[in-house]
């Protein structure tokens, strides 16, 4: 296998002439989508505990806060990475299943308001962050995942310190060193979803980007190799590392996946297939006898809570949210997902009637199955999320995103998305 760390020493330390434009186009969006997902989580009990949290330890007031506000850059980082988060709609990377901008843009962004660093170094930084973090994440893979690990916290902390460490001008030893501060800090298990612990899962891994590049920069040290070394990180979290890492030159970001639903992006799939057929389904509910989805086993334990009792609970059920399209809930809509859908009476009696079955042919981005009705006919649907799309799709979906996340406020961010257009030219 190659060398994971010197190949994430390269990509910390690439010079901004060796960063394709397109990727940094698409890094471009991924920042207002973060924003997009920022603001709209600013009321949620969770992100208020933590400005709560965050003032009463006080420090310098130096980084900005979702919400209002400002506090040292760590602190700012937790917070803003947890706020983003709480609303599960941020983008998602499938190569390694994580969410990249909610662990990484709050880091970024709260050291680059400590260093006066310009917004085009925190795009930088960021792709780069998120490039290490893929990597990580790819040689981790389905094992450590699998196991019960959140990869945005975990892979995601790696990501955060290469893009804080950018932008506080580490050197190639300190860098090392902050890499391995980050071996030994990184956290996040799956067991918090459906909790307020999934969205602090990314608030921790921005924090320990930003604590692990500063005490780097003070010149603390750390063990040679964090990452593959002997009871380093992958020797502790991941019994079968997968082989094969991407080349330093080899940009892997472009493939991230926005969220246009605002539930588990494993269950996306699902429901842009059942959207698709629905012009197709003419009786009422009651008519069909079932609905058969095939997914990749890894999504079983994610997005399948079989008996949901929360608002939370039903964006990672696969069962409700098939009965929700089906009876035409909007679930692109936040207000849709409160506690009250799970307790409602015909979701309870449809979700009877859906059948999930983990299938290792259907890859982490796509779904397969049928509709069947009482009468014997069925109505086959399947979706795959990695079918590409243009810039100037991607940004007028974004657009109605901020409109249907934020309301009147999204006035104030379309003309940052108008900015980032220009930016963002194919």
């Amino acid at each position: 296998m190659a060398d994971l760390i010197e190949t994430v020493l390269e990509i910390a330390l690439l010079p901004s002439s060796a960063i394709p434009e397109h990727s940094l186009s698409i890094a471009n969006l991924s920042l207002f989508d973060w924003m997009i997902s920022g603001r709209g989580g600013i009321d949620e009990p969770v992100s208020i505990k933590l400005r709560q949290f965050a003032e009463a330890e006080g420090g310098l007031q130096i980084a900005s806060i979702f919400g209002a506000g400002k506090a040292p850059a760590r602190a700012a980082a937790l917070v803003n990475g947890t706020t983003s988060h709480v609303l599960d709609y941020d983008d998602t990377h499938f190569a390694h299943i994580g969410h990249l901008s909610v662990g990484i843009y709050p880091a970024a962004l709260a050291v680059a308001e400590e260093t006066g660093a310009s917004a085009s170094d925190v795009v930088e930084a960021f792709l780069l962050g998120a490039e290490t973090a893929i990597r990580v994440g790819m040689v981790l893979g389905t094992e450590h995942y699998n196991k019960g690990f959140h990869q945005t916290a975990t892979a995601g902390a790696f990501g955060a310190t290469v893009a804080c460490g950018r932008l506080l001008g580490l050197t190639r030893q300190q860098m090392r060193n902050a890499l391995g501060l980050a071996a030994t800090r990184s956290s996040g298990l799956k067991s918090q979803f459906g909790t307020m612990g999934k969205s602090y899962n990314a608030g921790i891994s921005a924090s320990n980007g930003v604590e692990c590049a500063k005490l780097a920069a003070l010149d603390m040290t750390s063990c040679d190799d964090g990452l593959m070394g002997i009871q380093g990180f992958i020797d502790t979290h991941c019994l079968q590392p997968e082989n094969g890492i991407a080349p330093a030159n080899e940009f892997l970001f472009d493939t991230i996946s926005y969220k246009f639903h605002a539930c588990c992006h494993g269950t996306h799939a699902m429901i842009e297939g059942l959207l698709e057929i629905m012009p197709k389904i003419t009786a009422t509910d009651a008519l069909i006898t079932a609905v058969k989805l095939r997914t990749n086993p890894r999504w079983m334990r994610v997005c399948n809570i079989a008996n949901p009792t929360t608002g939370l609970e039903v964006k990672f059920s696969y069962r409700w949210l098939a009965g929700m399209i089906i009876e035409g809930e909007n679930t692109s809509s936040i207000s849709t997902y409160t506690d009250k859908i799970a307790e409602q009476n015909s979701l309870i009696a449809f979700a009877d009637k859906v059948f999930v079955e983990a299938d290792e042919s259907v890859s982490d981005m796509q779904a397969k199955g049928h509709v069947k009705f009482a009468d014997g006919t069925s109505i086959q649907f399947s979706h795959d999320l990695s079918e590409p799309q243009t810039i100037e799709n991607l940004r007028q979906k974004l657009t109605t995103k901020a409109n249907a996340v934020l309301g009147n406020e999204a006035s104030h961010l379309l003309p940052i998305l108008e900015k980032i257009s220009e930016l963002s030219a194919a």
